[in-house]
């Protein structure tokens, strides 16, 4: 039987990541950059990670925006491609 961690606590880590990029997934969503059966898959994923304390440690240091998601996230390529994204958009205005 595979381990899943507090639905609650991985929901507000996998916000907590975007924002320390930056990124608001409620926004993203809403642009249609990110569909709800991802973002749901996000948070399962989450539930399931073995880095939840480094992911703690990581946030609880973040000074600033980071340009990037940690190596560890298993989040990094969708936040990181949203990042990307949210950067074009913003040299286009």
């Amino acid at each position: 039987m595979e381990y899943l961690g507090d639905p609650d606590c991985h929901f507000w880590l996998t916000r907590s990541m975007a924002r320390s990029m930056g990124l608001n997934l409620s926004e993203s969503l809403q642009a249609g950059q990110l569909h709800a059966d991802d973002y749901a898959q996000m948070v399962a994923r989450c539930r399931k990670c073995a880095h939840v304390r480094e992911c703690q440690m990581w946030l609880a240091n973040c000074l600033g925006e980071a340009a990037r998601a940690p190596s560890f996230c298993t989040h990094r390529d969708t936040l990181n491609a949203l990042k990307e994204h949210q950067e074009r958009e913003g040299n286009q205005e």
